[in-house]
């Protein structure tokens, strides 16, 4: 059977946050025709398959799309996240990613969806095929300007995630998406992952009323934390957002060495750590709130014995031991990795835009300004990618040094863009701009604040050179 011909300009594949929040500025700030491209049968991405307790972990003020707010502006009253602004659920999400395709995107009569498809092929002339999952039928794209690759961030949950070690039979295993639906008391817990999903199991557990002597927590590594008072929208918490910027880069500055570094973002309030006596070697950008910190100290059975090699109905087999446990022991699979810290590569090359992280922490930020980048800068490519340096993801403390290095040079090059400053503060996504906008001269103790972040942005910046530099010379030896 021949496949239907289309042509577009843009042609978006995926429609998860990345490639929702480039389309809309694109078809913002364009006349262009955008065609969107996903396995899932709905917008949203890794969302439709995350565990049903799943929450945004950074206020929703800062999620979504540019044009359409997400955020109901409220603050938790009740919970863990009690006096911070609102962490949408996942549900949340999907409602809201279903209404910005069905009352945005499609309705302008511009974007056209394809669902349940499959991509088979893309060249690099802009020619590209795809399937559909229900019916098998083929589409044969012609893109008049680019592809836009908008899967390339993968993201793994536990539901879709193969764990990298042997369950034998009679294990009671599973994703924590199948925590909810447990219909007996089992003997207890293990929660295999020391990362942001094995967090999110343990307060869930924790909220439900479980026992923490009854978690056993394993841990490959601990991680550094952020904490999400530091995160906030509002000039209420501004002392804590730019305050915090201010003492990273005060910190990183005056650091001789990057356990230093570390030790000084910590005493600072940048960084936590849920065990103070074991030193992280982690680092993947978790963020949670001061009580959430103290409920996950509750669990005292933390195994760190390394990577899980093999679980049996009566023990587990890690790198650096065995412990024991029971065919009624509920094992909770955390051990997927969020983002594939894969390496990254240009973001616009030819007739292929790849979006990536080019601000620290902000995936669908980055992708609104790459998308703004790609309406601007027209085909002048150079520009391009010197406006949109990738923030490679970070997975060790020495990561941070480049992941951190890289922000602040992006940041650097949008200050000096004519134009490009205006836009960030007008956009919604902008977790910086819009919260220092808004600040009044007068306000003498918040004017200080931005002193100082601004006074130690250029020693911060030659600090993580020198670390960067010592970090690449031992390598190369």
């Amino acid at each position: 059977m021949a496949a239907t011909q289309l042509e577009t300009d843009y042609l978006i594949l995926g429609t998860g946050a990345v490639g929702m929040a480039f389309a809309d500025t694109l078809l913002s700030e364009t006349d262009a025709r955008i065609m969107m491209v996903d396995r899932h049968h709905k917008p949203g991405g890794h969302w439709n398959d995350a565990y049903p307790f799943v929450t945004l972990h950074q206020p929703a003020a800062f999620y979504g799309v540019s044009s359409r707010e997400l955020s109901n502006g409220l603050k938790d009253e009740v919970g863990l996240n009690k006096g911070l602004y609102d962490l949408s659920s996942g549900a949340d999400v999907l409602a809201y990613y279903d209404e910005v395709m069905r009352h945005r995107f499609l309705p302008s009569g511009r974007v056209d969806y394809f669902p349940m498809c499959l991509c088979d092929h893309q060249d690099t002339d802009g020619t590209a095929r795809f399937h559909s999952i229900l019916n098998g039928t083929e589409y044969e794209v012609t893109v008049t300007k680019k592809i836009v690759d908008a899967t390339f961030l993968k993201t793994s949950v536990p539901s879709t995630h193969t764990p990298n070690f042997t369950i034998d039979d009679g294990v009671t295993f599973m994703p924590l998406n199948t925590l909810p639906r447990l219909d007996t008391t089992p003997d207890g817990f293990v929660v295999i992952g020391g990362g942001k999903t094995g967090i999110d199991a343990c307060l869930w557990l924790l909220e439900m009323g479980t026992d923490p002597d009854r978690i056993t927590w394993i841990k490959s590594r601990d991680g550094w934390l952020l904490d999400r008072t530091n995160t906030q929208p509002t000039l209420e918490f501004f002392e804590n957002t730019v305050g915090a910027q201010a003492a990273q880069f005060e910190s990183i500055a005056a650091a001789d060495s990057i356990d230093d570094m570390f030790d000084r973002l910590e005493a600072s309030g940048y960084f936590l750590r849920v065990d103070t006596t074991v030193r992280p070697t982690m680092f993947h950008g978790a963020t949670i709130s001061p009580m959430e910190l103290e409920e996950l100290r509750r669990i005292k059975n933390v195994v760190r014995l390394g990577r899980v090699q093999k679980v049996t109905p009566t023990e587990i087999i890690l790198d650096g031991g065995t412990i024991p446990t029971t065919p009624g022991t509920v094992h909770v699979d955390c051990s997927a990795t969020a983002l594939q810290a894969l390496p990254p590569v240009p973001v616009f090359q030819g007739k292929l835009i790849t979006p990536q992280f080019i601000r620290s922490y902000q995936p669908v930020f980055s992708a609104a300004l790459i998308a703004h980048v790609e309406a601007a800068y027209g085909n002048d490519e150079d520009k391009q990618n010197a406006l949109c340096g990738v923030v490679p993801l970070p997975d060790t403390c020495e990561d941070f040094v480049r992941f951190t290095h890289a922000a602040m040079m992006n940041q650097y090059a949008w200050s000096q863009e004519p134009g490009l400053d205006e836009w960030m503060r007008g956009n919604r996504l902008d977790a910086v701009g819009g919260t220092i906008a808004g600040l009044s001269p007068d306000d003498q103790p918040k004017m200080e604040i931005v002193r100082r972040m601004r006074t130690a942005a250029v020693p911060a910046v030659v600090k993580l050179q020198e670390f960067l530099a010592a970090i690449d010379g031992e390598k190369a030896a």
